[in-house]
């Protein structure tokens, strides 16, 4: 968000995978330093909801039923965002192009739909890299340096670990399995219907 996309105090963003504990997080951390919109994509009307009314995000939208690239330009006046933060990969990535603004930066942080475009996927217009100044750009934490991990845990302590001691940020799970229920925890989690973290328990 950061270090990456460049966020600062006025720049409107958009964070898939909206009920991700990962998202949950930046939503909220984007409504309070400042975003000047902040948007969330989901794959239910139930997620996308939570997303509004608990996470503070401008609006979200379905995945499944909604050309939510298209609706992102509309609640922008068409200008689209200024930062997209993806974790699905080919799925989204022609929606990417239509939805970020001029000079936008989009970071991908994982491939939840696939490591190719796969037949009936949308067909991105790369043309709009040149004309809209793209940065396209993914990160993984795991092949960073210490450097690179010591910048993001000083953006951690002092963006977002003051907010989750004061309780002003919400820290979600959904269920807690013991560890010898794994497959219930597989099952939930492939459900599409959890939002935050599942946690297992070793004893």
């Amino acid at each position: 968000m950061y270090l990456i996309g460049e966020f600062a105090e006025g720049k409107s963003i958009l964070w898939h995978a909206g009920a991700s504990a990962v998202s949950i997080a930046g939503q909220q951390l984007s409504v309070a330093n400042g975003a000047s919109a902040v948007f969330a994509t989901a794959r239910s009307d139930h997620k996308a909801e939570f997303c509004v009314k608990e996470l503070g995000a401008k609006a979200a939208y379905n995945t499944e039923t909604t050309d939510w690239a298209a609706e992102v330009l509309k609640a922008t006046d068409g200008k689209g965002v200024d930062i997209i933060v993806d974790y699905i990969g080919p799925q989204t990535f022609a929606g990417n192009l239509n939805a970020a603004a001029r000079d936008g930066r989009i970071v991908n942080l994982a491939s939840l739909s696939g490591p190719t475009f796969k037949p009936g996927m949308p067909e991105p217009n790369l043309l709009q890299f040149v004309g809209k100044r793209l940065r396209y750009e993914g990160s993984s934490l795991r092949s960073r340096d210490e450097q690179y991990q010591g910048k993001l845990r000083d953006q951690l302590h002092d963006h977002a670990l003051p907010k989750f001691k004061d309780g002003s940020f919400k820290v979600l799970i959904e269920k807690v399995f013991d560890w010898k229920d794994i497959q219930d925890a597989h099952r939930l989690m492939e459900s599409n219907k959890t939002k935050g973290k599942i946690i297992c328990t070793v004893s």
